[in-house]
């Protein structure tokens, strides 16, 4: 795939809104803060019954939250975020599936090892959980790194999927190498988190501590409406995402992404019915390289929103994956 293609990867996706900032906050709140409530208060403040959990899969401690009544249905986030990105669709999925939303390797309240990030591994980790969770078909959707995982998922273990909706970013290709360390004058998404998450060492001092500035560019520059992930869960982000092992964690997703590019050589197309959902700016992208990754697809397009809809646009979000998923 040529250059085009290569920039128009986000987050991974191209950016609608222009950079900008914040509410300032003290430094207290941007390390975090101390009143960000626990993973099991946080599950608990949630309508649909949800449940704070860990279970040892693959050699890891995975933390997840899970909820609600029906076909089991996995949810897979993405990065800077937690399993709390999905806090405005779970009510209203828990209506109608047993949601599972997971917190990957390296996030949050799951375990923070020293390797396995490459997403074949990653996948599974879901593959184990699902067989402990007493589930022989899920549907599984995931965003951003989460999307990475969720195909992986699909493509390795075709006998656990029964559907996959992958939101906003598709596997790594070989595409990936094209970005530019330099972005050419006027290049309206320049994605240097890519190569500053590959650094060994030095995201860990330079963001320890610090994280809720991270956070904010991060939103901010993804972000339409900039209110739609707001104060008290950006300190939430950024308390996930505070200390050296939990920077480390989610820089190895990026680090991997050369094992995943090799990993994508060998796969074939999945076989399950598969849903690409994309923001305008994203969604040509997707159009375009779905229907070569699955073998039945259908791609839809969410407009006045960016990378991160699944809270800017939480009502469209739900209404897509339950006509999709049924």
């Amino acid at each position: 795939m040529g250059r085009r293609n290569a920039m128009t990867l986000g987050a991974g996706a191209i950016a609608l809104a222009a950079t900008g900032g914040a509410a300032p906050a003290s430094a207290t709140e941007r390390s975090g803060g101390p009143s960000v409530p626990s993973d099991a208060e946080l599950a608990r403040s949630l309508p649909g019954g949800f449940t704070s959990r860990h279970a040892e899969v693959n050699g890891v401690r995975l933390h997840y939250v899970t909820g609600g009544r029906g076909e089991p249905l996995v949810l897979l986030p993405g990065w800077p975020q937690t399993w709390w990105e999905y806090r405005k669709v779970l009510p209203a999925l828990a209506a109608r599936y047993r949601v599972t939303v997971v917190d990957l390797r390296g996030m949050g309240g799951s375990g923070k090892p020293s390797s396995g990030y490459d997403k074949k591994t990653m996948a599974r980790d879901v593959r184990e959980l699902v067989r402990v969770l007493g589930h022989d078909r899920v549907n599984i959707a995931g965003h951003d790194v989460g999307a990475m995982i969720a195909f992986s998922f699909a493509v390795n273990h075709p006998e656990a999927t029964r559907k996959l909706a992958l939101l906003d970013v598709t596997h790594p290709d070989e595409s990936y190498y094209e970005f530019r360390m330099l972005p050419q004058p006027g290049q309206p998404f320049f994605p240097w988190w890519f190569a500053f998450n590959q650094v060994q060492g030095l995201p860990e001092q330079l963001v320890s501590g610090r994280s809720r500035y991270l956070v904010d560019w991060i939103f901010d520059y993804l972000l339409v409406d900039k209110s739609a992930i707001g104060d008290r869960d950006r300190a939430i982000y950024a308390k996930a995402y505070s200390s050296p092992d939990a920077i480390r964690g989610g820089n190895s997703w990026y680090r991997a992404f050369s094992q995943d590019i090799e990993d994508y050589g060998s796969y074939g197309k999945v076989a399950a019915p598969t849903l690409g959902l994309a923001h305008s700016a994203f969604y040509p992208r997707m159009n375009e390289v779905l229907p070569t990754q699955a073998a039945d697809v259908r791609v839809a397009e969410l407009t006045g929103t960016g990378h991160y809809f699944v809270e800017e646009r939480p009502a469209a979000v739900v209404g897509h994956l339950t006509g999709f998923f049924g």
